[in-house]
């Protein structure tokens, strides 16, 4: 890889969507760098979830340039987005409950063999079990049945997916909304060990805690509109709040 330490993985430059009359998106521009956790935050119809669609592919900007490594992509589809080295975990996980983890980790992209290709499942479980556990993801075993995981394990797993294919970058959308507090800690940590792996994290996430235990960057929407980004360490909680809500906190 020929890019420097410093380059962006993802720049969003002047991203906008609209929806017949309906500005979704206005104006938006954001970069991640290799190793990054950038937080996106704000209400509810705020354009977090259009954002993340736009990056993955789902949505196509009305205007505006999306840069991967100092690249300019056309991200007109999913699968152009997962080329490009770009991963999503959305809050329904989109894992095949009747299969297996090694199986739910390949999904799709199911390594083979021989001339018949067939299946190579034993370097697909081989392959699970090495990330597990350098990502510490504690499940019983690659063999285990999706349905016969806890909550937090199932989120695990949906991250060791991304984290398996991501190049770049992942996009993760509520990934401990469903979660309790053991759980919650588990996955922080699983996302936290991302950054050693270089690969850029936006998280959407309701929880200002976690957003704040988590990144390293917030960006705030509003009705669609940037308001602003703070570095994490150099803000808090009042002035996010006063950003999201437009008012001034107390």
């Amino acid at each position: 890889m020929n890019q420097s330490p410093t380059a962006p993985v993802l720049a969003l430059g002047n991203i906008r969507k609209s929806f017949g009359g309906v500005v979704a998106i206005e104006d938006f521009s954001l970069t991640i760098a290799p190793g990054e956790i950038v937080a996106l935050v704000g209400d509810n119809g705020a354009g977090k979830s259009t954002l993340i669609k736009i990056i993955s592919g789902v949505y196509v900007p009305t205007s505006g340039s999306i840069l991967i490594d100092g690249e300019p992509v056309a991200m007109s589809s999913a699968t152009k987005a997962r080329e490009n080295g770009i991963e999503v975990v959305y809050q329904d996980l989109a894992l095949a409950e009747q299969q297996s983890v090694y199986m739910n980790l390949f999904l799709g992209r199911e390594m083979t063999k021989g001339p018949l290709g067939q299946l190579d499942r034993k370097s697909m479980i081989a392959e699970t079990q090495r990330l597990v556990d350098e990502l510490d993801v504690r499940i019983p075993s690659p063999h285990a049945t999706i349905r016969d995981l806890s909550g937090g394990q199932r989120q695990g797993v949906a991250i060791a997916r991304a984290t398996h294919w991501a190049k770049k970058l992942i996009l993760l959308d509520e990934p401990t909304a469903a979660l309790g507090v053991a759980e919650t800690a588990k996955v922080e940590a699983i996302i936290a060990a991302l950054k050693a792996r270089n690969i850029g994290v936006l998280i959407i996430s309701h929880s200002l805690d976690q957003v704040f235990r988590l990144s390293d960057r917030i960006c705030v929407l509003r009705r669609g509109k940037q308001i602003g980004i703070r570095t994490t360490a150099a803000t808090d909680k009042n002035e996010i709040v006063s950003m999201i809500t437009g008012l001034n906190a107390s």
